[in-house]
Formats: structure tokens, sequence, C-alpha cells
């Protein structure tokens, strides 16, 4: 069974940065998008950033122009660049990874990384 790994989160202060990467334990063929989400507390999950595998990006509004989302195909790993931290970014960061294959998607999921934004 492949798992991803996460790694990176931590506690920032507001305005800081922070990086978190993402990369399967094993193999896994024919990836299509990678993208991460979060969720906070008491909230739903939602889309933070997705990178297609023709590079297209796409990022929820309350973090453009602060967070960017790369890949590296040869590595199989996804990155989430995080600068101007705010407090309301605090949530649990899980990593996806589509696979496209024979008409089917499949979906792999981190087990998520705290990030924490406070004074």
């Amino acid at each position: 069974q492949v798992q991803l790994v996460e790694s990176g989160g931590g506690l920032v202060q507001p305005g800081g940065s922070l990086r978190l990467s993402c990369a399967p334990s094993g193999k896994i063929a024919s990836i299509n998008a990678m993208g991460w989400y979060r969720q906070a507390p008491g909230k739903q999950r939602e889309l933070v950033g997705v990178v297609g595998s023709d590079a297209y990006t796409n990022y929820a509004d309350s973090v453009k122009g602060r967070f960017t989302i790369s890949r590296d195909n040869a590595k199989k790993t996804v990155y989430l660049q995080m600068n101007s931290l705010k407090p309301e970014d605090t949530a649990v960061y899980y990593c996806n990874l589509r696979t496209y294959n024979s008409g089917s998607y499949l979906d792999y999921w981190g087990q998520g990384t705290q990030v924490t934004v406070s004074s």
C-alpha cells in the first residue's frame, strides 16, 4: 500500500514562511494532478492549490499571491511554499496525488501535517 509522506509543517509567527513537501513511499504511476488541501477545526476540507501534469496551477482565492505550489515529476514530489502566513491559515494540510489510468482516476491522500500560525 503506497502512502504519501508529508513534511514541513509546524508553528510559525504571522508573516512567516513554511514549505511543505509530499512524496509517495512507493511506486505510483500515471500521476495526473498533485495538490494541497487544508482543514481547520470545525470547517470542511478545502482546496489550497493544485498543479496539473501540464504545470497548470489553480489556487484558492485566500492564498493567491502568498502560496506557490510546484512539483518535481522525477521525484514525484509536490511542494507548497507558504509566505506571509496569517493566523487564518492555521489548519491541517493534506497532500493529494491523483492518478489517471485506463479511464479511471484514483486519489491518494497524505496523513496530514499541522500548520499553526500564531504569535
